[in-house]
């Protein structure tokens, strides 16, 4: 028999070893038994208390190290530091009972937050319960003080347990909204304790604490009708409370308010929803101020109070105008005079750092609860409307916040040229931080001056800034979202106070960026009374005819921004646009039978020029070319006669149309096809006599065309050319006998023609138009007619029951349209999916194609190191020169398409997510054609499917001078290990690079215009190869030309493996369980490789680029990322 001993003491040395097996005889000695007690116990105290019980049972001599250690110990933590955690579970009455009384000496036991504790004992059952602990800490004779977050229990500790001390911050953690009934708590005015954070609790009242410091009470509902006549708390540091329900009375607050004043360490103020009395906090600060009453204040708070007036907070900030750093204004005291008379106070600030203009309170807009069920749950009756701040009184807030450091504002639409901010006296020398929220008024092009005059600015963060237009507005005279015809931009400051804008800048809309924007207000006083009449509407006489004048002034502004000035009726009219249809939209097919009928009713001015000339003109092709890019095919269609319109079409901004007048347009032109096809005549037919009895020349179409081209001829449309927001009344009444409808406009109209093209709605529609037939052009001149035929040829015969729907006009073009569209041939249609082009939030319902409004951000700091951008309108970004730059973020900005960085060489972090009309390889080409300076990293969310191989090829084939990876993430919801692990090794790969480059004369690598006709076929000069895994369940690829990866990822841990970081193998390099620390490290783990490379003569590049794709979005739905 071989020795036993030696091999019963075989042990497995940890997994780093590969489990290697070890059976040397001097591993035998127990070298923990042959410690002495003392030196045991003083191990035990770094121990948690958990693993201390556990030794109890390994052996002897441990055992009675730990019954030494806990009978001297004084101090124990059972969350060993984890306050947010719970202790171990398990506990029962007993064995509580029983560790407790092994600790005579304690006298302070921090961690007892149990998982559930029983309210009373059940006889026969062994459970843990809010009696039995008790018993446990009164078998501790020195016990000072406890540490618990569970309300029950603090409260019975107060009342069986009055000597002792609840330490830390006590912090509830069954708090919610509503307030469970459940949650009660009754304070004593003998409770010892420093700092109460409560929320969601029913409390009765809170009475005089002397000890207490910190008071924070969010959610709580007092219960008595006095809660706060006894309310007296001398050491009181911080006062906080948020949302509470308390009395509406205001007067009940006083005593709440004058006990503060008697807390003359008191340094944070934060009252939200409270409804003290208006001028309480004045009369209180001038009595209590000259014995030290809010003296002390660094942090003052007011939001959603109901009373509060500018002389309360003005108060306060001038008697804590020393210390002061920090205020948040609600949105009620955020305005001009508030600011003015603290100038007029001459005051210094010396160590002021961050204001918060238009503050609400996180809970108020995030909340999906209604206004009437919060006060329905108690709390108080407020509704906040925007700020009323302006421009000059921002400009007088650096005056008198001179070293502010940290400037947000919130919904403040009366704000519109950050640049005039900045004054001789008002330079924002000292701003860092700047973050502009819902402050729809600012103009993009003076915000990217204001950031250019700002010499320390280094963060900016913009969120539902610079919104987009709405499509088809501009049709309509209207601007984005603010219910009236003219940007709130556009404004003067004088009707700050009005209603319409206040209420849609309200900020109970919270999620404002997915809903549509308001109705569309009408332009005018006459129409708005017309339409009134319709809906039982009485149009508001006060603030409205302010508005109204100042309308009147204000020309409309065009699609693109452009103001278009009223043409008067002598002027040269240039031809219409020719509008290029758009076979995109997805509801063609069922708008067309509602916007169109089978005879729409013709509507012309009374001041139509009769024998104005009709051109047809009739492109082959789908339309996909947008309106604001029709000028070539102007040129085309009319062959120089017209001069191209440089930006905009006659019709696109000329039509001021509402839409009840569209809804009664469209009725009666329904009630004329009825009747006349009652009477058994075609529409078709009656045309001819209704343009005779007008005195215009007949329109008819050549025999066959339309069957072929499908061809729509139109009447003589007239458009109103110039028409100012503020234009006249119209009207429309029936000429003479055939239910036509004239449009008379108070306004001088001039007329334009209008053209029409041809659209191929089928697969295989290539034939029909090479057979299209142009009308010809020669008669334009001399007014006759251009498009030639007879009304009584078979294509003119059409009955209503033949109709066929077909592509839908723009409103522009059917509100004065004559003629019913022509119907096709008997073939049946074929169904082609279309993508969507137009948004579906819109303020008007045209089904056309348009262009996003182009807005430009340029930025140009020397200091600026990040932009956060969120739910924008911008479409281009463009960093002309940030030397200091690092990163740039985009979330949810829907039209943001396209980056230019002229001069930001080192910002190296870039994320884009849920940018749905993002240009991807625009973006990639912008940044990868950076000159190296830099390693960075690229993260992107795309919501459509990527062609994965046109990218592949984009990247590695291009002139880009960096190792590339690219990553797929496939997780959903959206896992970020992956991409945070990547951040922390790849500027290890190019450091290796680098110092090879450097110190050991390895090759550089290339990439010139000779390396890429060098290599025109994959892998295009680099060494590519994959590597897949999952991460949490969800798989991941990686595409790369990086090189040593594959080896160090491949190798055994040497012995700088660390475990105790979070890492993971999972993950597709984890460094740290490789003992891979450092470039040096790594290089000993790659050295085969190197001379590989050397040997074959394959150069490296210095730097390298990560492009990150998560692929949870790309079925074209966001997913909720709390990341992001």
């Amino acid at each position: 028999m071989g020795p036993r001993r030696k091999s019963s003491k075989v042990q497995l040395l940890g997994s780093n070893t590969g489990g290697t097996v070890s059976s040397s005889p001097s591993e035998s000695k127990d070298y923990i038994n042959e410690l002495s007690h003392e030196v045991l116990c003083h191990v035990f105290r770094y121990l948690p208390m958990k693993d201390i019980m556990c030794m109890e049972s390994l052996s002897r001599k441990l055992r009675e190290a730990v019954t030494l250690y806990l009978r001297v110990v004084k101090v124990v933590d059972l969350c060993a530091g984890r306050w947010w955690e719970y202790m171990p579970s398990g506990f029962t009455d007993s064995s509580f009972l029983l560790l407790l009384k092994k600790m005579p000496d304690l006298e302070q036991l921090y961690g007892l937050h149990p998982r559930y504790l029983e309210r009373r004992r059940v006889r026969g059952y062994e459970a843990f319960s809010i009696p039995g602990v008790l018993e446990a800490l009164q078998a501790c004779p020195n016990l000072l003080g406890v540490e618990t977050s569970h309300l029950e229990l603090v409260e019975a500790i107060w009342n069986y347990m009055p000597q002792v001390h609840i330490l830390g911050k006590f912090r509830n953690r069954n708090g919610a909204f509503p307030i469970p009934a459940e949650n009660k708590l009754s304070i004593p005015i003998t409770a010892k304790i420093q700092t109460l954070h409560l929320v969601g609790v029913n409390v009765p009242e809170i009475p005089c604490i002397s000890m207490l410091r910190h008071l924070y009470v969010k959610w709580v509902r007092f219960t008595k009708p006095q809660p706060f006549k006894d309310f007296l708390c001398v050491s009181l540091r911080t006062f906080v409370m948020r949302n509470c329900a308390g009395p509406t009375n205001s007067l009940k607050y006083v005593p709440l308010v004058t006990g503060l004043a008697s807390a003359r360490n008191l340094e944070q103020l934060e009252l939200v929803r409270v409804p003290f009395l208006g001028g309480l906090i004045q009369h209180v600060v001038e009595d209590s101020w000259r014995s030290g009453g809010f003296r002390n204040l660094h942090t003052i708070v007011f939001g959603a109070c109901k009373n509060a007036l500018e002389v309360d907070l003005g108060y306060l900030i001038i008697t804590a105008a020393r210390r002061l750093h920090e205020l948040r204004i609600q949105p009620s005291l955020t305005k001009d005079g508030v600011f003015s008379a603290l100038k007029m106070a001459e005051l210094e600030f010396p160590q002021f750092e961050t204001l918060h203009l238009g503050f609400v309170d996180e809970f108020l807009l995030q909340c999906k609860m209604s206004h009437s069920e919060l006060v329905k749950y108690g709390l108080a009756d407020v509704i906040e409307n925007p700020g009323i701040i302006t421009d000059i009184g921002i400009k007088v807030v650096n005056e008198v916040f001179t070293n502010v450091k940290y400037l947000l504002i919130y919904n403040c639409p009366h704000l519109h040229n950050p640049h005039h901010w900045i004054t001789d006296h008002s330079r924002w020398s000292r701003l860092v931080d700047l973050t502009l929220v819902r402050c729809h008024a600012i103009k993009l092009e003076s915000f990217s001056q204001f950031i250019e005059l700002l010499p320390s600015l280094e963060f900016i963060c913009l969120d539902q800034m610079f919104r987009e237009p709405p499509k088809g507005c501009a049709r309509v005279g209207l601007s984005a979202g603010t219910g009236i015809g003219v940007s709130s931009a556009l404004v003067s400051n004088q009707n700050s106070n009005n209603e319409n804008e206040n209420n849609n800048n309200n900020h109970h809309n919270n999620n404002e960026a997915n809903l549509p924007p308001a109705p569309p207000a009408v332009n005018n006083n006459q129409r708005q009374q017309q339409n009134g009449k319709d809906r039982g509407v009485t149009p508001c006489s006060g603030s409205g005819e302010l508005f109204s004048s100042q309308l009147s002034r204000v020309p409309s502004p065009g699609p693109s921004g452009l103001v278009q000035q009223c043409r008067p009726s002598t002027a040269d009219v240039p031809k219409a646009a020719v509008v290029i249809s758009d076979s995109d939209s997805e509801e063609d097919d069922g708008l067309v039978s509602r916007l169109i009928p089978a005879a729409s009713p013709l509507q012309q001015p009374a001041s139509c020029t009769e024998g104005q000339p009709i051109s047809l003109c009739v492109f082959p092709g789908k339309g996909k070319t947008p309106l604001r890019r029709s000028n070539s095919a102007v040129a085309s269609g009319s062959e120089g006669r017209t001069k191209a319109r440089p930006s905009i079409s006659s019709c696109e901004k000329s039509c001021q149309v509402t839409s009840e007048q569209i809804k009664a347009d469209m009725k009666a032109a329904a009630e004329n096809s009825r009747r006349s096809s009652s009477k058994g005549v075609s529409t078709e037919a009656q045309e001819p006599a209704h343009r005779s009895d007008c005195g215009t020349p007949p329109t008819s179409v050549i025999p066959g065309t339309a069957t072929r081209s499908r061809v729509r001829p139109t009447a003589p449309s007239v458009v109103e050319a110039g028409a100012a927001v503020g234009g006249g009344a119209t009207s429309t009444r029936p000429l003479g006998g055939c239910g036509r409808m004239i449009q008379a406009s108070s306004h001088r109209t001039t007329t334009t023609t209008t053209t029409t093209t041809t659209n191929d709605r089928t697969s295989g529609g290539g034939g029909t138009n090479d057979k299209t037939v142009a009308p010809s052009r020669a008669g334009a001149g001399d007014g006759s007619p251009s498009i030639r035929g007879t009304a009584g040829t078979p294509a003119g015969q059409v009955r209503e029951q033949d109709f066929v729907p077909r592509r839908p006009l723009t409103r522009s073009r059917t509100r004065m349209s004559s003629v019913s569209l022509v119907p096709e041939t008997a073939r049946p249609r074929v169904a082609v999916r279309r993508k969507r082009m137009a948004d579906k939030s819109t303020s008007t319902s045209d089904p056309v194609t348009e262009d996003d409004h182009v807005q430009v951000l340029s930025l140009k700091s020397k200091n600026l190191v990040g932009i956060t951008v969120t739910n924008c309108g911008i479409t281009d970004l463009v960093l002309k020169d940030c030397p200091k730059m690092m990163f740039i973020h985009a979330t949810r900005c829907r039209v943001l398409k396209q980056l230019r960085v002229e001069n930001a060489p080192i910002v190296n972090r870039f994320d884009y997510a849920q940018c749905k009309k993002l240009d991807m390889e625009q973006v990639l080409d912008q940044i990868l054609r950076m000159p190296p300076e830099r390693n960075r990293i690229i993260y992107m969310r795309p919501m459509h499917q990527i062609d994965t191989v046109a990218l592949e090829r984009q990247l590695f084939q291009g002139p880009y001078p960096y190792h590339i990876a690219i990553v797929h993430e496939f997780s959903n919801p959206p896992n970020i290990r992956n991409k945070v692990r990547i951040r922390s090794w790849m500027d290890t790969i190019a450091n290796i690079s680098q110092e090879l480059i450097k110190y050991e004369f390895f090759p550089e690598a290339t990439r010139t215009e000779e390396d890429i006709k060098k290599y025109p076929r994959y892998p295009w000069g680099r060494d590519i190869y994959t590597l897949e895994g999952t991460v949490d369940g969800a798989p991941y690829s990686m595409i790369t030309d990086f090189p040593w990866l594959r080896t160090l990822r491949s190798a055994a841990p040497n012995c700088y493996a660390r475990y105790d970081f979070e890492d993971d193998e999972t993950t597709i390099y984890a460094p740290r369980r490789k003992g891979q620390l450092s470039a040096d490290i790594c290089m000993e783990t790659i050295g085969e490789e190197i001379s590989e490379r050397r040997q074959s003569k394959r150069g490296v590049f210095q730097r390298v680029v990560v492009l990150f794709l998560h692929h949870c979005d790309t079925p074209g739905e966001p997913v909720d990322d709390d990341y992001i």
